[in-house]
């Protein structure tokens, strides 16, 4: 059986998120006073006791500009397609359009109840009371501020959670080859329009306006037997120019990284690439992900396309191993060659080289080009075998745990060529033989090893 699901929906600043928050007792979702905080929806699984439900946190309803009509349709999309709708009230600020509302939806013949939250006092509880008459039997007053009213709604909502065994959607399922994708990049770059041009649906709210985007926005798709699950980050600007909630984006921005294995890095074709763009691309080296570069809004490209490769190629020197492609979220040009090649870096990314070949590469390296002496001394490497995957990662065992930053990038790409590691760093470790025996038998840790360096 798979698990139904529940959509909380109702205008900006009711509490939407907070209570999204309060059932998951984790602080999942972005929450201020700033009405229209939340804009894309989002989802988890919600388990009450031995029961689960899929719940979706959702923009408020609002009609005041463009932005706002967007994630309106977008929250009400959710709710037509939910089997239970929570209908959120503030005690304090509501009028007949929120009844308007709350009938429409009724009307649909979903599982509904309504949630009036921020009756923090008996005074207030006594007004609401009074006040609401919306003729509806699941009525629940709360206060997620202050946890009250919340252990009600949980009973209501587990007795409308069926009997049985129950599975979890395909999109819940977090299998072990699951793709990890970040789109990440400058503000209106169309990160949000190409998460839209993957999955072929409106999933992300898109506006000209910039920073539309504020909390993560992640949708899991199938394509040819792989798990791949997109995630749009806030878009970033320089410093000065962050505004309110984009300083908590940032934040998540930087914990999505964390747990992602490939980051599509997207520029926007039609503008000069800038400084920022470096220190966003930066963030590949810092989180050791895998890159593709992306051209994205190619169909109003008013650069030249060498040109434009040539500024590249020289501005972004360090990620010299990265592919780039031309893409067009509005016509969906470049789509499908960039899910494939998110499926070749993968590969790349999660690969184990045998330690044997590894051993063979390493040495016709250093005899096609010597290493550095250190100190008057030649440097050796005696063995070396990778450690880890996603990324690579390699252990040098050597008579001097150093290496030139200059033979690390020779031996790296010498690597990379070999095993077709396109778009992917490789981490060096760099052990000293002496040093490592002795703390072996003394059972002590080593002052002469390295810890890991990206190349």
């Amino acid at each position: 059986m798979k698990l139904l699901n529940l959509a909380i929906i109702g205008k900006p600043n009711v509490g939407k998120s907070s209570l999204f928050n309060r059932l998951l007792n984790e602080r999942n979702a972005i929450t201020s006073e700033i009405s229209g905080t939340t804009r894309d929806y989002k989802r988890t699984v919600l388990d009450i006791e031995d029961k689960s439900i899929n719940i979706f946190d959702t923009g408020g309803l609002d009609d005041s500009t463009d932005l706002f009509k967007s994630v309106k349709k977008n929250s009400l999309d959710v709710a037509l397609k939910a089997d239970i709708i929570v209908y959120m009230l503030d005690a304090k600020i509501w009028d007949d359009e929120d009844k308007e509302i709350f009938y429409s939806l009724q009307k649909l013949g979903k599982i509904m109840c309504l949630l009036i939250n921020k009756v923090d006092n008996e005074k207030m509880m006594t007004h609401a009371m009074e006040t609401f008459k919306y003729g509806v039997d699941d009525c629940f007053y709360i206060s997620i501020a202050h946890n009250k009213g919340i252990t009600n709604f949980k009973k209501w909502l587990y007795t409308k959670i069926p009997e049985g065994k129950q599975d979890a959607l395909t999109k819940f399922i977090v299998p072990e080859n699951q793709i990890h994708i970040g789109i990440i990049g400058r503000v209106n770059v169309g990160k949000s329009s190409l998460l839209n041009a993957f999955l072929g649906e409106d999933r992300a709210v898109v506006s000209p306006i910039a920073g539309t985007t504020i909390d993560p926005v992640d949708e899991i798709m199938q394509y040819k037997n792989k798990t791949l699950k997109f995630i749009d980050t806030a878009g970033v600007r320089k410093r000065g120019k962050i505004k309110d909630l984009e300083k908590y984006a940032l934040m998540r921005t930087r914990k999505v990284l964390e747990r992602t294995h490939i980051a599509l890095l997207v520029l926007d074709s039609s503008v000069e690439l800038s400084r920022l763009d470096e220190k966003i691309f930066s963030l590949v080296d810092e989180f050791n992900l895998g890159v593709i570069v992306i051209f994205n809004k190619w169909d109003i490209n008013a650069l030249d396309y060498k040109q434009m490769v040539e500024r590249y190629q020289t501005r972004f020197r360090f990620l010299s191993y990265a592919p780039f492609l031309l893409t067009s979220a509005l016509t969906n040009r470049g789509i499908e060659a960039l899910k494939e090649k998110v499926l070749e870096i993968y590969a790349h990314y999660t690969y184990r080289i045998p330690t044997s070949k590894l051993n063979d590469i390493i040495k016709t390296a250093t005899i096609r080009h010597q290493l550095p002496v250190y100190r008057g001394r030649p440097l050796k490497i005696y063995y070396a075998t990778q450690y880890d995957i996603r990324p690579p990662r390699i252990s040098l065992t050597m008579n001097r745990a150093t290496m030139h930053f200059s033979y690390r990038r020779y031996l790296s790409n010498y690597i990379r060529k070999h095993f077709k590691f396109e778009g992917i760093p490789i981490v060096f470790k760099f052990e000293n033989r002496n040093k490592t025996s002795r703390a072996k038998k003394t059972n002590e840790g080593s002052d002469d090893i390295i810890d890991e360096e990206v190349y």
